[in-house]
């Protein structure tokens, strides 16, 4: 059982990452979906694979390197919101992450978008993660 998935999720990656591996295979759920597509959407992911054979599914994630350094593209991705202490933002107090170059994905009524995004649209909402 575990307490914290999109934590889990964030792990994986993270450790998939310092391992150099180039592919990464992640318990599925509509969340973790989505906010794969927004890495995906961003250029922090070569590409993804949802996998429904069984009954949870999987999320098949090819990370993206540098093809010179052999530096993956994902330099830190941060939990934020955690189920013991929720952080919420407006839409006018979105956070910038390393001054625009990174992006926060923030879960809002019109769906898990970027924070950038939710700026435009005017939302606010819970913020999940830093990704730089």
């Amino acid at each position: 059982m575990n307490t914290d998935p999109i934590a889990d999720y964030l792990t994986r990656i993270r450790n998939a990452v310092k391992a150099n591996h180039r592919v990464v295979e992640i318990p599925a759920s509509n969340l973790k979906k989505e906010i794969t597509k927004i890495l995906f959407d961003q250029g922090y992911i070569l590409s993804y694979k949802f996998d429904d054979s069984t009954v949870q599914g999987t999320i098949k994630i090819a990370l993206k390197y540098n093809k010179d350094t052999k530096e993956s593209v994902i330099k830190k991705i941060q939990r934020i919101s955690t189920p013991g202490l929720r952080k919420y933002a407006g839409a006018n107090e979105m956070p910038r992450i390393l001054n625009g170059l990174g992006i926060a994905i923030v879960s809002t009524s019109h769906g898990v978008i970027t924070g950038k995004q939710a700026q435009r649209e005017n939302v606010g909402g819970e913020l999940l993660c830093y990704v730089y």
